[in-house]
């Protein structure tokens, strides 16, 4: 336990105190959930087998991500860019936030987050509007797309461990998430100001070589590989200290998903036989929390890395948005329920 505790400290606080260790993330999770799951005894075949086959989707999706911007790029930024004009851009910008949310509960949260790269790269944005305007989107993302057990991996496994039907997520925390997106679109109004010296197509990024595709692509398999390992190495810590807690508690713990997959979180924490107030206090505090820093969520992983957000950049603003949302629903349940 003491070692697990150690590295989950190293992982929280290296990224944002190490130069070498912001800009080799992928890298260092990698190592770090190698040795959460070897120190926890959980370096097993079964573990190994998973943590192989687990990226392969998403970094299928982002490979075939970049190779379509590259071939693309110039229809996509202009019909993007037409589209922001017609509607004006901050309308634009809520209206992508809230879309993107709602539909990533059909389209998945990865293809949801390849679209967001594709209009953030055309839109002409200054670094710090680009990176609260990914920021929002992600959390919006990560919320919608646990609506329904095809949106991410965290919905799939809480609908099949609780036996429940394809509209139970809806029924449970969509009068929750739903608000929550479309406030996160009328936030995006106000904290994103277009670039006002844009008067044309954006040049801020010109077409990436095959070979920046392909390095980017293995790093997201890296990352995600590490994230597996990294999540089930914990799982012992998780089962000592944190399951049969009070679901308030539950609440606050599980901000921990903002470094860890919210999806193994889930699979160690949500049991039939807990109620529906414990279960909803679970999954928000699961999908709120994991869109404070990069880890946290897959759109996350997949936004930060096309977009080179780094991890300082992304809590600087991500932290706060998520503690204020976090805040906000903790208040509601309390006087809800």
């Amino acid at each position: 336990m003491i070692g697990l505790i150690i590295i989950l400290i190293l992982v929280l606080f290296l990224p944002f105190s190490v130069k070498k260790v912001e800009h080799n993330l992928e890298i260092f999770l990698f190592i770090m959930g190698i040795a959460a799951a070897t120190i926890s005894g959980m370096m097993e075949w079964h573990l190994i087998k998973k943590a192989l086959i687990d990226p392969i989707n998403i970094t299928l999706a982002v490979l075939i991500a970049g190779l379509v911007c590259k071939w693309l790029q110039g229809p996509l930024e202009k019909g993007v860019l037409s589209l922001s004009k017609l509607l004006s851009p901050r309308i634009f910008f809520a209206l992508t936030v809230i879309i993107l949310g709602l539909a990533s509960s059909i389209i998945t949260a990865i293809i949801a987050a390849i679209v967001l790269v594709i209009i953030v790269n055309t839109l002409p944005l200054d670094r710090k509007s680009e990176i609260r305007f990914t920021v929002l989107a992600c959390f919006s993302i990560g919320l919608g797309a646990v609506l329904t057990p095809i949106g991410e991996p965290l919905s799939t496994i809480t609908i099949s461990k609780l036996n429940e039907d394809f509209f139970y997520l809806l029924e449970l925390i969509g009068p929750e998430v739903i608000p929550a997106i479309l406030v996160l679109g009328v936030l995006t109004m106000f904290l994103v100001k277009p670039h006002e010296s844009a008067t044309g197509l954006d040049s801020k990024q010109n077409a990436e070589s095959f070979s920046e595709i392909l390095v980017r692509s293995l790093k997201i398999y890296l990352f995600v590989m590490g994230l597996t390992f990294l999540g089930h190495g914990f799982e012992p810590l998780i089962n000592e200290y944190i399951i049969g807690l009070h679901p308030n508690l539950l609440y606050w713990i599980n901000m921990i998903s903002a470094i860890l997959d919210n999806a193994t979180l889930a699979a160690a924490e949500v049991s039939p036989a807990m109620n529906a107030q414990t279960i909803q206090a679970v999954l928000l505090g699961l999908i709120i929390s994991g869109g404070m820093l990069i880890p946290g969520n897959i759109p996350n992983i997949i936004s930060a890395g096309k977009l080179n957000i780094t991890s300082k950049e992304w809590a600087r603003f991500g932290v706060p948005v998520g503690l204020l949302i976090m805040l906000v629903y903790f208040l509601i349940l309390i006087v809800l329920y």
